[in-house]
């Protein structure tokens, strides 16, 4: 709905947006924002507890085959999977495809095979589909690659992430409790812990491919999601200095407001650092075939997403009832909204004296109005009873002729 605000303007939503002036009360509905985030957050976690994760070949181990497939040719993901199936019988095949054009390759990946199963997978997909060898443009077996992949290698990629991700989440703590204050360092780190949890959580939900790449993604996305976080309490703390001592606002408006003034920027932000990763993810994953792009792009692409929904509906709502704890904070707040009561007991009942006041006014300025219409001549003479008047027709002013 459209209305007129007192400046003259369009009162909108984008109005309302852009200026930032309070007018969502994203801190006043904390409360449902909690709910509809938990369960969320449940949601999430329960995948992950039940359902698990999708790992790439990189954390089971296995081998992975790959060969280009040739400008014009028509290659499905299914008929390389049946033709593979009478060779490889009984092994669980994923293929994907990669690229586009002349850049296109078909992935296939398997468990551990042996090297008689490699060499008669190899002669299977040569047969089938006489993919070129880049060098010389022919046809050749040599065009179809293989590798072996330990799990080791996965293992010990996300023990280091897991190192990486402890000693950051403490050394943001150390710094947000020194640069702010406690509960601002507290509501930053609990926001960051949803962050990944979700994160994670919605690519077990959807089922995406876990990879090194994926992991590394995750430790990305940690620092864009605290930056977004850091700016909204860095406008908080402007706000909310010295509010102890005033009763304009609570310190959860304070913040609301705060909220508001940063939401515009908050989304801008988000807009332009999603602008390179969707980059990542159509040209590196879908124009040139890379899947280290894609598996990287797409983390930080939900993670991205999470993190600056998190800044605006959870840091800063969780930090308010943190402070709110704190009986100075409540005294205030009872004291904001005792002044504000008792300013709408006067609006609604009028001061008698006051009324008496301007009633008296309005009287004398009605009998003065009275006398100047009755024309009543004006009084001269002594004193205040003398009622002696200037005779008719004579004027006093001076006639200019010298007495002699």
């Amino acid at each position: 709905m459209t209305t007129i605000n007192t400046s003259g303007q369009r009162d909108t939503f984008f109005t309302r947006l852009y200026t930032g002036t309070g007018a969502f009360d994203i801190v006043g509905k904390r409360k449902r924002l909690y709910i509809a985030m938990g369960l969320f957050f449940l949601i999430c976690v329960s995948s992950m507890v039940f359902r698990g994760f999708h790992w790439g070949i990189e954390f089971e181990g296995g081998t992975k085959l790959q060969f280009p497939v040739s400008a014009g040719t028509s290659v499905t993901q299914e008929e390389v999977k049946k033709t593979l199936d009478p060779v490889l019988p009984g092994k669980e095949l994923i293929v994907q495809s990669a690229g586009s054009g002349d850049n296109k390759s078909m992935l296939i990946r398997s468990s551990t095979l042996t090297l008689s199963e490699i060499d008669a997978a190899k002669k299977t997909l040569f047969e089938k589909y006489q993919p070129k060898d880049k060098a010389s443009g022919q046809p050749s077996i040599k065009a179809i690659s293989d590798s072996a992949v330990s799990e080791s290698w996965g293992s010990e990629i996300t023990g280091q992430a897991l190192i990486a991700l402890l000693v950051f989440m403490v050394l943001v703590t150390i710094f947000l409790a020194a640069y702010f204050e406690k509960w601002m360092a507290v509501s930053a780190l609990i926001t960051l812990i949803h962050d990944i949890s979700v994160t994670a959580g919605v690519y077990s939900l959807i089922g995406f491919e876990v990879t090194p790449s994926t992991i590394i993604g995750l430790l990305t996305i940690l620092g864009f999601s605290l930056y977004d976080t850091v700016v909204v309490f860095d406008k908080v703390r402007e706000n909310t200095r010295g509010i102890l001592g005033l009763t304009r606002r609570t310190y959860a408006e304070a913040a609301n407001l705060a909220v508001n003034q940063t939401l515009m920027r908050s989304i801008n932000t988000t807009l332009i650092a999603l602008l390179p990763v969707l980059g990542l993810l159509i040209v590196g994953a879908g124009v040139l075939g890379v899947g280290t792009l894609k598996d990287l792009a797409l983390i930080q692409l939900t993670g991205m997403l999470v993190g600056a929904f998190s800044s605006i509906c959870l840091a800063t709502p969780l930090l308010v009832d943190l402070k709110l704890t704190e009986k100075p904070y409540q005294d205030q707040a009872r004291r904001v909204l005792s002044r504000r009561a008792s300013a709408a007991r006067k609006a609604a009942e009028p001061d008698s004296d006051a009324s008496d006041d301007q009633e008296l006014t309005q009287q004398l300025r009605r009998e003065s109005a009275y006398a100047a219409s009755s024309g009543v001549p004006g009084r001269v003479g002594k004193g205040p009873d003398s009622r002696r008047t200037r005779p008719a027709g004579k004027s006093g002013r001076p006639t200019g002729k010298r007495g002699r």
